[in-house]
């Protein structure tokens, strides 16, 4: 039995490793690329740069000049801090009322928000672009509202999982205490809900960061953040400079991964604690 065990064990971690180099490779051969003459990037891709190919961070300077990168890192960084922020803010809140307040309503609102995280943005992509539109908030401040929206199905869900495990007798002892409901949110619900936000944050910062489709549809080439703006190194006749490209694709990467990186500890305590409880 032991024997069989270690067997698992083993064939576990070249599973891993195997998924883990797999995963690994393609950022590997875009970091080197991007260090390469865009002629030696079709021809010789999965050689390490030398003398002749080599050109340092020249694609990094032209690239990022020629779409104006630092613009679209602006536009980026507005609607990701404060899409994650009002959707950390108004699910949390939402999922602490309708799990605390037992009702066919509040049941009903909380299989509405499970149901809409099986809905392929596809099939509302119309109809939301047109209702955006008459509701003008085809805006790089309007789009969190619309990043709330798509948002607040798996975050609500989420949420709900993680308050029906906090304890009722800290609520109702700050009630005692005097506090009103919103008080009590603010001093005892909110901070509790700390591992589960992070999460929540890091899901919806990692998707709202990277997303095209929505800020194209919506906000299209007026406000570019940068997955629209790197679009806009595709020259003439549809050719790309693929230098440029992998170096915004650098770049663009690196605050993402720092966030992801620093928060990291509390992703699988957030999930764990966030799971459906009866």
């Amino acid at each position: 039995m032991e024997q069989r065990k270690k067997i698992a064990d083993i064939i576990v971690y070249i599973v891993l490793t195997v998924l883990a180099v797999a995963f690994l490779v393609p950022i590997f051969l875009v970091i080197m690329n991007s260090l390469k003459n865009k002629l030696y990037i079709s021809t010789t891709p999965f050689i390490l740069p030398n003398g002749d190919s080599f050109v340092g961070l020249k694609n990094y300077v032209d690239g990022l000049t020629k779409i104006h990168f630092f613009d679209s890192v602006g536009y980026s960084l507005f609607i990701t801090v404060f899409s994650v922020l009002a959707i950390v803010i108004f699910c949390s809140m939402t999922a602490w009322f309708i799990t605390r307040v037992k009702s066919k309503i509040t049941s009903g609102i909380y299989y509405m928000f499970v149901a809409s995280m099986v809905v392929p943005f596809q099939m509302v992509m119309y109809t939301m672009t047109k209702t955006a539109d008459a509701l003008h908030l085809n805006n790089y401040v309007g789009i969190i509202v619309v990043y709330l929206g798509f948002g607040a199905g798996m975050s609500v869900f989420m949420f709900s999982g993680f308050v029906k495990g906090i304890p009722m007798e800290l609520e109702e002892a700050a009630l005692i205490d005097g506090c009103n409901p919103l008080t009590m949110y603010i001093k005892v619900v909110f901070p509790i809900l700390k591992p589960i936000s992070i999460t929540v944050a890091i899901l919806n910062a990692m998707w709202v960061w990277n997303d095209y489709l929505l800020p194209y549809l919506l906000i299209g080439t007026k406000y570019r953040t940068i997955p629209v703006a790197i679009q806009y190194l595709k020259s003439g006749y549809g050719s790309i400079d693929y230098g440029h490209l992998m170096a915004a694709i650098v770049v663009a990467l690196i605050p993402i991964v720092i966030f992801y990186f620093a928060c990291q500890k509390y992703i699988i305590e957030g999930i764990v604690d966030g799971a459906v409880k009866g």
